[in-house]
């Protein structure tokens, strides 16, 4: 597939290092000489210095036998404007990255098929969702939702205070019969595991643990963790992320505050949101945070530009006792870390353009594909085929390589959660966790032989 990424920052850089490692030919636009430089030094793809809005520009890259535009630059009118571009010359797929949220909108006049883009993508508003979600699971490091949010994935840390360190998960599921779960995965310091149930728990594993909402706060406690209530926030940034992360956890009984450093943005916020202290003043100002009480929030959130004040923020609240800190980081080489050195959880805008992007390129049977920050591995949500291998025997007697997981089965409104019985059946949507090496694999037991 020949894949044009307008954009060469750090969305553009991520999008074209995914679709170079699937073998696709990946040519990146920017106007920024410097932009492309690094992203050629670095990647093997093509890239192009110019106008990712120039016809002439576009037609270097090989608009007209493209297969898929991805526009991801910083500015929203350059990204529709290419994206129309691509669509009036005939490329089939087109993805916009776009702030403002007003195309999505019922209300609005012009919608995106109007424009010829096939999916507007917008980062700000997954992060934000990704924190509120992080907020309201105290004990995870991370959480994404299935099956219109009838299904949790929950990432958990075990400390010294888990009882299930040193069982295996067969003991752990067979000691709590009235729960229904799955161990999806185990994270071992860089190791990523997709476990059997012969596999024992160690001190400081992460564990992502697949069940409905209800069970989380029962599984939490037997991992050692306390859903205690988040009813003291504080928000460092006040950017449209933390606007987002603050209407969306805003109730009578919960106290938020928002630090902003642009006297006329903390004014507009403070308008904005009536349930919300908007606080003038630097996200670096240590004496500010500390005397707007830092070290009496149960959460604290920073969602700055500057991942380096992110970070270290996220440390001090923590060593004053913060029960919650989430970060907003987006460079590769901080995810990975921050756990390791002391934050709860990280969110990335970059990673909901990945996902889409990503389910895109799977196909049209692929309903979904997520991923998790220190997790190498796919989870791909995908409707099994009529005849399908999948579908010939229940998962036990069937061959499924060591590296891929069936963890749920949606089936009509019905989601069951996926054992050694689960006979999968056509047009089922089965939540899949995949090794990266396996994906096409995977991908085979759900088509149509």
């Amino acid at each position: 597939m020949r894949v044009i990424v307008i954009g060469a920052g750090e969305v553009g850089f991520d999008v074209a290092r995914l679709l170079s490692m699937e073998q696709h030919d990946v040519v990146v636009v920017d106007l920024d000489p410097e932009a492309v430089e690094s992203v050629a030094g670095r990647l093997d793809v093509m890239t192009i210095s110019g106008n990712g809005t120039s016809m002439s520009t576009l037609d270097r890259a090989g608009v007209r036998k493209a297969d898929m535009m991805v526009a991801v630059t910083a500015i929203d009118e350059v990204n529709i404007i290419a994206c129309m571009i691509a669509d009036r010359v005939g490329v089939p797929t087109t993805i916009a990255r776009v702030r403002s949220g007003e195309l999505s909108e019922a209300s609005s006049i012009i919608n995106t098929s109007d424009l010829g883009i096939d999916l507007v993508i917008h980062p700000e508003e997954s992060a934000a969702k990704e924190v509120t979600q992080l907020i309201h699971r105290a004990s995870a490091t991370d959480v994404l939702t299935f099956a219109d949010e009838r299904l949790q994935l929950v990432g958990m840390r075990l400390d010294h205070e888990s009882e299930v360190i040193g069982k295996t998960l067969r003991e752990f599921v067979e000691e709590n019969p009235d729960l229904v779960f799955r161990v999806a995965a185990l994270s071992r310091g860089i190791r990523t595991i997709l476990p059997r149930g012969n596999e024992k728990l160690r001190f400081n594993d992460q564990i992502f643990l697949l069940a409905r909402p209800k069970v989380v706060p029962h599984l939490a406690r037997l991992c050692g963790k306390r859903e205690g209530k988040m009813q003291n926030i504080m928000i460092l940034g006040g950017n449209n992320i933390a606007a987002l992360i603050a209407s969306q956890l805003a109730t009578k009984n919960r106290r938020i505050k928002i630090v902003e450093p642009d006297r006329e943005r903390a004014e507009s916020l403070a308008n904005e949101l009536s349930n919300v202290l908007v606080i003038h003043g630097e996200s670096t100002d240590i004496d500010l945070l500390a005397t707007e009480g830092l070290g009496e929030m149960d959460a604290f959130v920073a969602v700055t530009e500057d991942e380096e004040s992110n970070l270290v923020t996220c440390l001090l609240a923590k060593h004053l006792g913060v029960t919650k800190t989430v970060a907003l980081l987006s460079k590769g080489a901080y995810i990975p870390i921050s756990q390791s050195i002391g934050l709860d959880a990280a969110v990335s805008t970059k990673l909901a353009v990945s996902r889409e992007i990503m389910r895109f390129l799977r196909g049209k049977h692929v309903m979904s594909v997520a991923t998790v920050h220190g997790l190498d591995a796919e989870i791909l949500e995908i409707k099994a085929a009529v005849r399908s291998p999948i579908t010939k025997a229940p998962i036990a007697e069937l061959d499924i390589p060591n590296g891929v997981l069936i963890g749920a089965i949606m089936r009509g409104k019905e989601v069951e959660i996926a054992t050694g019985a689960t006979h999968v059946q056509p047009d089922d949507r089965t939540i899949v966790f995949v090794l990266p090496r396996l994906i096409g694999q995977a991908e085979k037991l759900f088509a149509k032989p």
